[in-house]
């Protein structure tokens, strides 16, 4: 096995990890919000929640919902053997709704006036992937 001598290894969640089965969810049609309350760790369905919010105008409900995304990421992550740096690539599926909740927290906290809350969101989500910026 070749090691990356430039930074730590990739992290990838697991495939069975609850944004997978909140996808699922989604797709055969149950409503966000049973899905987040069905799927509370998936990362995914709270981004979504975030984003939804933000669309309405609703930045503190979207803070919040963000929030909880972005932590109940955090969480699998470190699981995952993530330690606070490193890249979590966007086009792996199961790492797409940490990223997702990171956006919308970035955007939510520059709403609410968290300035440094939201750069740092965006540093982080770039040194993750770049790529998370598109999702």
């Amino acid at each position: 096995m070749q090691h990356n001598l430039l930074g730590p290894e990739p992290t990838y969640l697991p495939e069975d990890h609850p944004d997978m089965a909140a996808r699922a969810a989604l797709d055969e049609g149950a409503a966000l919000r049973e899905v987040a309350g069905r799927y509370p760790a998936a990362s995914y369905a709270w981004g979504l929640l975030a984003r939804e919010s933000l669309a309405a105008g609703d930045p503190v409900a979207a803070y919040a919902f963000a929030r909880t995304g972005y932590h109940r990421g955090l969480d699998a992550l470190r699981r995952a053997g993530w330690r606070g740096a490193g890249p979590v690539p966007a086009g792996h599926v199961p790492n797409q709704g940490f990223l997702i909740a990171l956006m919308a927290l970035g955007d939510a906290a520059e709403a609410i006036g968290e300035v440094d809350e939201a750069q740092r969101c965006r540093t982080l989500a770039d040194d993750s992937d770049p790529a998370a910026r598109s999702l």
